[in-house]
């Protein structure tokens, strides 16, 4: 008898419940990674640096245990029942997911594995209190983030991390792998990851440490998380999309040994985790989060197509607005992007290129390692006022005032566009006055519609 362990956005060894479960069976255990680029969403560029190098890790801690990582690529469904079908697995244990495509291509596999006879579990991992518990007094879902999250804090402590098992045994004879490299997860010509590879090291080892220094030495400055040249944020994002860290060994670590400046700001860290949950709970309540306008009102709005050179100059950081470049350079070279400058640059896109939110999205999803299914699409359409608890359309993120209030030394600005003060930065794109006035008028239209 064997236990098959299908791996998603959950590679980590430590609290995890389906490899757990798998484990304390006491059977010989296959662990499964399926590069799925048909069933769901394909993973843009960085995302799949990010997922070549903690697969990497991943494997090698398993088999410092005695396991083993199985790669295979292919549609889901029609890869894990192949497998379980080669090593005659009796039981298939996987961690939920909460997108509709992922959801339908679950539900399908755990009904057709359960008719050929195997035992099937899916288990909570990767949200700190699933979708379907949190609700209303009416018994809908949560359209506000400020009352769920108060409904989150209602219900009982989310429970303990799992220990990461001992060990994991392997059946007598593993079944075939695809080797990594061969899956092209990593540029090659031309080689643009360098930043990616100066800034982060990828896998569960790491994303511990940075947790631990989150709480030991950064969290006590969280209030200057709104200045992007500050190191005040956890930088965990990534490893929460990737599930190299759960949100429950979050939660636990700031239970413990913190400062009693970190205390103070423990609440407002743990309402970011809360905005995480939040676009995921929307996310499984909606047709399709990265596509559709949650606020179907919004469907007329009049986009207009974007010019190819201009959209270009933002993707670029040239557009001629300081604070909008910088973050794009940063974007580019890290995968990365303060989370304050984010909004910035997608609203100058939004309203006042008046450029469809999608568009950024799919940047974004291409450009970032932290782009995750739920909250990247989310903080979009917030910022567009097309999603849920959205900012007011009319509310217009000024770039120049944003850098004069949380930029005041330039130091971000500088450290990103060195030309910044010389003759060589171009002049705007567009007239901020103008094209904020554009895109009111635009919003008016949908509203008389």
């Amino acid at each position: 008898m064997t236990a098959l362990v299908w791996l998603r956005n959950d590679l980590r060894l430590a609290d995890n419940p389906a490899l757990r479960a798998a484990v304390d069976r006491d059977e010989p255990v296959v662990v499964l990674y399926v590069l799925d680029d048909e069933t769901v969403r394909p993973l843009g560029g960085a995302s799949r640096w990010w997922l070549h190098h903690s697969l990497q890790q991943l494997g090698e801690r398993l088999a410092e245990r005695g396991g083993a990582l199985v790669l295979r690529r292919g549609a889901a469904p029609e890869v894990v029942p192949a497998v379980a079908a080669e090593i005659g697995a009796d039981v298939v244990l996987w961690n939920r997911r909460y997108g509709k495509a992922g959801r339908e291509a679950d539900a399908g596999l755990k009904e057709s594995l359960r008719e050929s006879g195997l035992e099937v579990e899916s288990f909570q991992a990767n949200l700190l209190f699933e979708p379907w518990t949190i609700r209303t007094g009416q018994g809908n879902p949560f359209q506000v983030f400020t009352p769920f999250w108060k409904a989150c804090l209602g219900e009982p402590e989310p429970r303990s991390p799992l220990p990461e098992p001992r060990e994991v045994r392997s059946p007598a004879k593993a079944p075939a792998s695809d080797p990594l490299d061969g899956w092209g997860l990593l540029p090659t010509k031309p080689d643009w990851a360098g930043g990616l590879r100066e800034t982060w090291t990828p896998g569960e080892l790491d994303a511990r440490k940075r947790l631990d220094r989150f709480a030991e030495e950064v969290l006590q400055d969280y209030g200057l998380r709104d200045e992007p040249a500050q190191e005040a944020g956890s930088r965990l994002s990534p490893s929460l999309s990737f599930g190299e860290i759960s949100p429950f060994q979050i939660w636990e670590r700031l239970r413990r040994d913190l400062s009693p400046e970190a205390r103070r700001e423990k609440a407002k860290f743990l309402s970011e985790i809360g905005w995480r949950e939040f676009h995921h709970h929307v996310m499984f309540h909606s047709e399709d989060y990265a596509t559709i306008n949650w606020r179907s009102n919004f469907d007329d709005f009049p986009w207009e197509q974007p010019d190819a050179a201009e959209l270009e100059r933002w993707q670029q950081g040239r557009t001629g607005i300081p604070m909008v470049d910088a973050g794009m350079r940063e974007l580019w070279t890290t995968g990365f992007m303060h989370n304050r400058v984010r909004m910035v640059a997608a609203s100058f896109l939004i309203k006042n290129l008046l450029v469809d939110w999608r568009v950024g999205e799919q940047w974004f999803w291409d450009t970032l390692v932290d782009a995750d299914e739920a909250s990247n699409p989310g903080n979009w359409q917030w910022v567009a006022g097309s999603g849920a608890d959205a900012a007011p359309y009319f509310r217009i993120f000024n770039p120049v005032t944003q850098a004069e209030k949380f930029d005041k030394d330039r130091n971000y600005l500088r450290q990103w566009i060195p030309e910044l003060d010389t003759d060589e930065y171009p002049e705007p794109m567009v007239d901020l006055k103008a094209s904020r006035q554009a895109a009111l008028d635009a919003y008016e239209m949908v509203k008389k519609r």
